[in-house]
């Protein structure tokens, strides 16, 4: 196999992550019951969707025989957000708790596993390509970097407040 044609099944395989973290996006928002969270997914989701169409347009050019310049297609991709900011962070996880919401816990876990994954798959990648092929999947690992810690950062502070909850009475 060329470079070329390795590069394509990377990719290829890259393309299908960003699909599958977009649907499980979409599929969780009818599990979330606070508007906060689901703005934050909405949000999450339309970022997927611009590296989709970044990740797209770099197989369109591979496939092609052309050059893609990654840095030209950085536009595509939304600036990262802190998705709420710290008032709306705390009253989230209040209402958590309030609302023993274990659903949308169970969701920012999953969500957390999914970015973690994608984001070391695209820094594992980029020390192992080189030239454009690297810096695009330089740029892919950084803005997966921080979804993953978005969602580590409530898995963590949600999962301390339950550990430390008085139960039962």
């Amino acid at each position: 196999m060329t470079t070329e044609q390795n590069l394509i099944k990377i990719f290829e395989y890259a393309l299908n992550q960003e699909e599958t973290g977009r649907q499980f996006f979409q599929n969780s928002l009818q599990r979330m019951g606070i508007g906060a969270a689901v703005s934050a997914f909405r949000r999450l989701i339309q970022e997927e969707e611009k590296h989709i169409v970044f990740i797209t347009k770099i197989l369109e050019s591979l496939r092609k025989g052309e050059s893609f310049e990654p840095s030209g297609l950085e536009g595509l991709v939304l600036k990262p957000t802190n998705y709420f900011d710290e008032r709306a962070k705390s009253e989230f996880l209040q209402q958590c708790i309030e609302g023993s919401m274990v659903p949308d816990v169970t969701v920012f876990n999953t969500a957390w596993l999914i970015e973690k994954d994608i984001s070391e798959f695209y820094a594992k990648m980029a020390v192992q390509a080189a030239g454009k092929a690297k810096a695009a999947f330089r740029m892919l690992a950084d803005w997966e970097k921080t979804h993953e810690e978005f969602f580590r950062e409530f898995r963590d502070k949600i999962a301390e407040v339950y550990s430390t909850m008085p139960w039962g009475g």
